[in-house]
Parts: C-alpha cells; structure tokens; sequence
C-alpha cells in the first residue's frame, strides 16, 4: 500500500531545499546599511550563476562580493561609490541591469534577436506546411 508513495516520496526529499545567499555573519549590525547593502547586492550579478543576484548566490565568489560590497558601506561609501568600485573591477557583467551602451549592446540586443530569429523559423515553417498542401492533388 505504501509502495505506490516511496517513490515519490524519495523524490522530494532528493530535490534542494531552499537557497539562502545571505550568510549570518555577513549581515551589517545596522539595519540601514544592511537594507542598503541587500537592495545593491539584488542590482549585482552572480558571476558564477549568471542569472541570480549575488544576494540570492551561494557561491563563493558572491559570497565575496557581499563582503566587499558592505565593507564599502560601512566605510561610507555612497550607494553608487560602492556599485563603481565593482564594476570597475568585473566590468559592466556584473550589473544585472548594465547601461545600454556600445559595448553592451549585445546583451541587450541578444534575447531581441534570438525572438526574432524564432518567428522567421516559425513563418517559413508555416509557409512551407501551406505550400506542401496545394501542390500533389489527385
């Protein structure tokens, strides 16, 4: 009667449990800064995960960039001072909105692309099914 479940069962205890970026040590005891430090940190990347910010990452890496991140604002950094010093190190990547510029037209350009490379393939696909049924009647 139970067998039906093992499966199942096994199954979700196999699947990951909640993710937490944010280790307890790294929280800044004030509330302000670490409210700042989390609404930078959700604006960053996760270089080694690519699509979460470094506030959602456990990777090491993002773990590093947190540090960095609120040590520059408890040294009094503004809120742009901080991003700076970032991207001046990683580059415009890190920013999970970088600025539309010429060097990073491509990242904003890309999906546009891939989207419109998608409905041409679904177009000709289409036309290629109308025409295919025209032409061998009896």
């Amino acid at each position: 009667m139970l067998r039906p479940l093992l499966l199942p069962g096994l199954l979700l205890l196999a699947l990951p449990g909640p993710l937490h970026g944010v280790e307890p040590d790294e929280i800044l005891a004030d509330p302000a800064m670490e409210a700042r430090a989390r609404d930078l940190g959700r604006e960053l990347r996760c270089l080694v995960c690519q699509n979460q910010s470094i506030e959602d990452s456990d990777a090491p890496l993002a773990r590093d960039l947190r540090v960095i991140l609120r040590q520059r604002i408890e040294a009094g950094d503004s809120d742009e001072a901080a991003v700076d010093w970032i991207v001046e190190r990683y580059g415009d990547y890190v920013l999970l909105k970088p600025p539309l510029r010429g060097d990073t037209a491509m990242l904003w350009g890309a999906p546009l692309v891939a989207l419109a490379a998608g409905a041409l393939v679904v177009a000709f696909a289409l036309r290629r099914n109308r025409h295919a049924g025209k032409g061998d009647g009896p």
